[in-house]
Parts: C-alpha cells; sequence; structure tokens
C-alpha cells in the first residue's frame, strides 16, 4: 500500500505555474508533471473560500452536508455573525473572543457536521494512520490537547488547553507541536504562530528523515494567499518559494525519484483569484450603501426585533439574511441588480432555486432531481432562461453542460442548503468585491469567493500512482484518496 502526502497550496492557480514552467522558475512543479498526472481545471467547492473547501475535500462532501458555509455566515441559533477570520477589524467588531472560541474550537467540534466522516475518521476505522499539519479543519478520532499561550488565554475566554479529536498526527501551529520536546519550530507571532510554509515544511521534513510518515497525511501552505490577494494573480515569486519547498520535501527523501517510489505526491490550489480592480474603478460594492434604505445590522451589535436584513461578507460573495417578511426576495434583488458590477443573486423558494443576474429582466429556476442530466451524474429539473447561469441544454438527450460557472446548480443549491435561515447568495463580477462596515478589501490585487472560473477551477497534480480520479472536482477527491489507499 502506498502512502499519500497531500498538500494544499492555498490560491496556487494553474496560470501561475504554468507562466513558470514556461519561464523556467518552476523546476520541481515541472518535474512532478513530467513524471504524473497534471489537471488545470479542477472544480472547487463554493463560496470559494478556504474553510468550506477544506471541509469539503476532507469529508467529500458539499456544504448543505458538512454544513460550513463560509468564511463569514450568520448562526440562527446563536444570533450571531460567525467569523473565523476575514481580517482585524471585522473581528474586532465582532468580539476577539467570540472569533477565537469559533476559529480555534467550535469550526471543528460544533458547526462541521459530525454525521459527516472526514477522511481521518474513515482511516482511523480502517485500521490505517492518518495526519495533519496545519490543517484548519483537522476532526479525527484521536484526542490531541492544543494549548493556548498565557499571554493569550488569560486576557480572553480561551482556556490554557483543551481537549480536541484529530488524526493520529496534530500539528496546530503553535497550538498543537509534536515536535515541540524534538527541535525548534518557526511558531512565533510573527511566524502567525506556526501557520506558515516553514512549519509545515519542516514538519513534513522531519517525519520523512524520521521514516514516521503515516498512510495519509494532510500538509496545508498558506504562505501564497495573503501575497495574492495584495500583489494579484500575475505575482510568481511566492510560487518560486513554494516550488523551492517543494523539493526541499522532496529531497528529504533522498532524491526526488526516491519520493515517488515511497509516497503518492499530490498537490492542489484550493481555490484560484480574480483581479480586483484598482481604487479609480469602483472596484468595491458596499452592500450597506446599496441597501440603505434597510435595517442591516451593524457590526458588533445584537440583532434585535427591528433588524431586517444581516450581511456575511465572503470577499467577493455574500450571504444576504432576511429577518422579517414584510420584503420579499425578488424586492431586495430588484435594488441590488441595479448594481452592474454585481453578477449572480440566488434564493430558495420552497423546493425550487430562482436566480437572477444584474442588468438582466429573465429570471432562471431550478430544482434538484429530474430527467435532465449534468456531466457528474447529477439530475435536475429546469425552468426557462437557462442562459441565465449560461447553461448548455440538449433536450433530445436530457443533458445539461455547464459554461462559465462549473457545477454551478450543485454547488449554488448546496450553498442554499448549507445553513439555517432564510438567505440568498450574491457575487460580485470579477473585477469587484463586496464590503460592509469594516471588511477587508483588496483594490488593485485579488479576491476570491465567488463562482467564476479563475475562482472556481483549480490545479491537481499526481505523481507517484497511476490510479486517475473518475471526476474533476474537489468534492470526487476523498473517494480518490481512499480507492489508492486501499490499493
Amino acid at each position: 500500500m502506498q502512502q499519500i502526502i497531500f498538500i494544499c497550496v492555498d490560491t496556487l492557480m494553474s496560470q501561475s505555474i504554468d507562466k513558470g514552467i514556461e519561464q523556467k522558475k518552476l523546476p520541481t512543479f515541472q518535474y512532478l508533471i513530467e513524471h504524473g498526472q497534471y489537471y488545470k481545471d479542477v472544480v472547487t467547492s463554493f463560496p470559494t473560500m478556504s474553510v468550506s473547501i477544506d471541509s469539503t475535500l476532507l469529508t467529500g462532501t458539499y456544504p448543505d452536508e458538512h454544513r460550513v458555509p463560509g468564511l463569514v455566515w450568520y448562526s440562527t441559533q446563536d444570533k450571531k455573525i460567525i467569523n473565523y477570520g476575514s481580517g482585524f477589524w471585522e473581528i474586532y467588531r465582532n468580539g476577539i473572543n467570540q472569533y477565537l472560541n469559533d476559529a480555534l474550537i467550535r469550526m471543528n467540534s460544533d458547526h462541521l457536521n459530525p454525521q459527516v466522516p472526514t477522511i481521518f475518521e474513515e482511516l482511523a476505522r480502517m485500521g490505517l494512520q492518518s495526519g495533519s499539519v496545519n490543517g484548519l479543519i483537522y476532526r479525527g478520532s484521536t484526542d490531541h490537547q492544543l494549548n493556548f499561550p498565557f499571554w493569550l488565554h488569560k486576557p480572553t475566554v480561551l482556556p490554557k488547553n483543551i481537549t480536541v479529536k484529530g488524526p493520529d498526527m496534530l500539528a496546530y501551529g503553535a497550538f498543537s507541536n509534536p515536535l515541540k520536546s524534538v527541535k525548534n519550530m518557526p511558531v512565533s507571532p510573527i511566524g502567525k504562530f506556526g501557520f506558515n510554509n516553514g512549519y509545515s515544511l519542516e514538519m513534513v521534513t522531519h517525519l520523512i528523515q524520521n521514516v514516521q510518515l503515516p498512510d495519509f497525511l494532510y500538509v496545508y501552505f498558506p504562505d501564497l494567499d495573503p501575497r495574492i490577494h495584495k500583489k494579484g494573480p500575475s505575482d510568481l515569486d511566492g510560487v518560486v518559494r513554494t516550488d523551492n519547498q517543494l523539493q526541499a520535501l522532496l529531497q528529504a527523501f533522498g532524491s526526488r525519484e526516491e519520493a515517488l517510489k515511497k509516497a503518492v505526491i499530490i498537490i492542489m490550489g484550493d481555490n484560484g483569484m480574480t483581479h480586483v480592480h484598482p481604487k479609480n474603478q469602483q472596484p468595491v460594492i458596499d452592500l450597506g450603501l446599496t441597501l440603505k434604505e434597510y435595517r442591516i445590522l451593524r457590526q458588533g451589535d445584537a440583532v434585535t426585533d427591528q433588524t431586517e436584513i444581516i450581511l456575511a461578507i465572503n470577499d467577493r460573495m455574500a450571504y444576504l439574511y432576511k429577518l422579517t417578511p414584510q420584503y420579499s426576495f425578488e424586492q431586495i434583488s430588484d435594488v441590488l441588480k441595479t448594481d452592474q458590477r454585481i453578477d449572480i443573486l440566488a434564493w430558495k423558494d420552497k423546493e425550487w432555486i430562482r436566480v437572477v443576474r444584474s442588468g438582466s429582466s429573465k429570471e432562471f429556476a431550478y430544482r434538484s432531481g429530474g430527467d435532465m442530466v449534468d456531466p457528474y451524474k447529477q439530475s435536475w429539473t429546469l425552468a426557462e432562461n437557462s442562459e441565465v447561469l449560461d447553461l448548455q441544454i440538449n433536450i433530445h438527450k436530457h443533458t445539461v453542460d455547464y459554461g462559465q460557472y462549473p457545477d454551478v446548480l450543485r454547488r449554488l443549491s448546496s450553498a442554499l442548503n448549507s445553513h439555517h435561515g432564510e438567505y440568498m447568495v450574491v457575487t460580485a463580477k470579477p473585477g469587484y468585491e463586496f464590503k460592509y462596515g469594516s471588511s477587508p478589501t483588496h483594490k488593485g490585487g485579488a479576491g476570491h469567493g465567488g463562482i467564476s472560473p479563475t475562482e472556481s477551477l483549480v490545479p491537481l497534480i499526481i505523481a507517484g500512482t497511476d490510479h486517475k480520479p473518475e471526476f474533476l472536482r474537489v468534492v470526487d477527491l476523498k473517494s480518490y484518496f481512499l480507492q489508492i489507499l486501499k490499493g
């Protein structure tokens, strides 16, 4: 049986890989591609935010099943905005204690659906070993202690330590460091408490060199994401640095050739990014201004009977919650549609999902089940105006194919069934992003969260096995990993 090292490189894009290889700057990527499989258009989860995507990858389900709807969402149970870490000022206004509790404890223990097994839990049942290095989603079957330093737990609600369930080996930055007594790791506040590529690389190379690799190891490389947000998708320096780190990882086996004999190396980007226009092109859609006629929950305030709308901004996507029957989603969408920078607006209407786009008077509706089948063998009932979602319909063959919005029927319906409440999904056109209050923006840089192809299609490199994935979607990779591990 082969061991798998799966490396998730946050915001790695195929355009960067191709450009870097063309310029002869990425020898490691080139080697792995030449000695393996390279897919440029794997469909990721939606919203295109890391926590939702990681949950999809590790459970093999979309958000309607795994229940982690995005980076930011509203909990009807808690009557609070859940924010796993969008930006400092937004976190500060919503409450630092709540953020720490949600991001470090509740996301894995409460929010991630306990009825849906992660790959770590399934491997434990199969008698196989697994590990996670800096994975945000890590729930498994083995008890581990997260230890919070004095200066963090003393002024906050965080306990000194807490027992969590993880895979057999759990490295979680400074909070769970299996090598604490063995070697010094980069875990200072400057190094984001160990949530950096250097920490991930050191942890993996130690496991390789000491023959301690589990059967399946998930490794997270986070450093590229903030760089692309700031510098834009064309920046190659972060990808070159990642290539050097991957080279060091392979060399830990003795050589690149030896690495591919001893392990299956899989590298994937979790989401892409789309360029955000510079400031002079009005790239930021302030939903608070557009919806100023409504009573919107202000950041940090408590929900009251007067609250009509709550906004949860996920960069280029937003959840809009309606707390009053006084207004319909049709009315709200008519207001939002006047902004040409907005793209898709979608909401649930009983078992149907209704979709409109700004700049168009047409409405499209669809529901799951029916006689139209898509490339992923999912069946649908479609109303008129399917061009709203750029669908290609073949009535005679009963097939539906996707245009500019990959797997959009499943991904939209999944987001709209991912948690409780009455809400709609709003996405921005490429070049633009949403804002409300102090949510972060990336003028002249890049953003994600939306459903465009540049955010939705990610690269996947597989070396060390001839096994091929059946479908090129992140949601299907868990079963692919299990298939390799079963031999």
